[in-house]
């Protein structure tokens, strides 16, 4: 099934990990053989070549580059030029893979729907660029507001304010406190822009003050539920309805302490800890009951977000087991209508709209 997942990292391994994703990923994993800068090394899900092989013909791809100041410990560059460099090097990438056909960039309905109809009625898997629609993990690396407009016309096309920690405009992950002074004025030129904002890692505060002063379409592109797993990571119930609400559409990470209770980096081992592609949709699932419907639920994987093999469901070998999903939603009771909801439907249905 023609398959949408609206969350990797693809430049980020290419350039800070020095992975060419062109070639398979047991390619990839015997060049990282004995490598051990990065915890995830020999241990790569994705490439191109197995986004084609699992008909994941769309996907959401990032930019991130984080600004740290003095005394902040989380990895991150000195200043938000550098940080503004770090994607642009990024950007440079996927021009790159477009230049050879690897890549082609969505950015409008007219380049949306004509993707569709390569992937589902002309040329065979192999030859099939990957779409991708750009978008911003942490705002950092916007020097000032009126840089925004300059990513909009490169193809930005969805942003999430903040990433781990503080942010120059927003609070995310294991931080608390709202927006910084200028993250409503970041909010108020994204809704003129209509760039997509990516509700994933705002910390609560930073979420809620969000949701008041922005207007425009909101996703969140990989998050889990924190009544399963109660992390701030993660959204609370309350958060989740408000989400539906703004008919949102929610992402299922698999990055496994996002999934299961109790994981512990570096110690945990999936198969010990029972993290399959099951417990993915027991997260859709509660989302689905607080909604009443299938129609916020869908694939936002981070399979390569700094993890592989050793931190995801012991069931996923390669980015295109994904597949597996429509079989055990079919097990689990979810009909053809709203497997295919999950599989492509739900983020599609979001993207018509934002862009109509």
């Amino acid at each position: 099934m023609f398959t949408i997942d609206a969350h990797l990292d693809l430049s980020m391994n290419a350039l800070e990990w020095n992975r060419d994703l062109t070639k398979s990923i047991s390619e990839i994993n015997s060049r990282e053989k004995g490598l051990k800068d990065k915890p995830d090394r020999g241990n790569a899900v994705v490439s191109l070549p197995e986004l084609r092989k699992g008909n994941i013909g769309l996907i959401v791809a990032t930019q991130i580059a984080r600004y740290v100041a003095k005394g902040n410990p989380l990895p991150g560059w000195h200043s938000p030029e550098q940080a503004w460099a770090q994607t642009q090097g990024q950007l440079a990438w996927y021009k790159a893979m477009e230049a050879t056909g690897e890549m082609t960039q969505i950015k409008d309905l007219d380049s949306l729907e004509k993707h569709l109809h390569l992937w589902l009625y002309e040329l065979p898997w192999t030859t099939k660029p990957i779409g991708y629609i750009l978008s911003l993990e942490g705002a950092d690396s916007i020097v000032k507001v009126n840089y925004l407009e300059k990513a909009y016309e490169s193809g930005l096309r969805a942003l999430g304010p903040a990433h781990y920690g503080p942010g120059r405009y927003a609070n995310g992950t294991d931080a608390t406190g709202g927006l910084e002074k200028n993250g409503r004025e970041l909010l108020k030129e994204m809704e003129r822009l209509n760039i997509i904002l990516d509700a994933t890692h705002l910390c609560d505060d930073s979420f809620w003050e969000a949701l008041d002063h922005f207007n425009g379409h909101v996703w969140a592109s990989h998050n889990n539920c924190r009544t399963l797993v109660n992390h701030n990571r993660q959204f609370s119930d309350d958060q989740i309805k408000a989400l539906i609400e703004r008919g949102a559409v929610i992402g299922g990470a698999l990055d496994a302490w996002m999934m299961v209770p109790n994981w512990v980096r570096g110690k945990s081992n999936p198969k010990e800890m029972g993290c399959n592609l099951e417990k993915m949709i027991d997260h859709m699932d509660h989302i689905c009951q607080i909604a009443g419907n299938a129609n916020h639920i869908g694939i936002g994987s981070d399979l390569d977000g700094a993890f592989g093999r050793e931190q995801c469901p012991y069931d996923v070998e390669s980015i295109a087991d994904l597949q597996n999903l429509t079989g055990l939603l079919s097990k689990r009771g979810y009909s053809a209508q709203d497997i295919e909801k999950v599989m492509f439907g739900n983020w599609l249905g979001f993207l018509r709209k934002a862009w109509s």
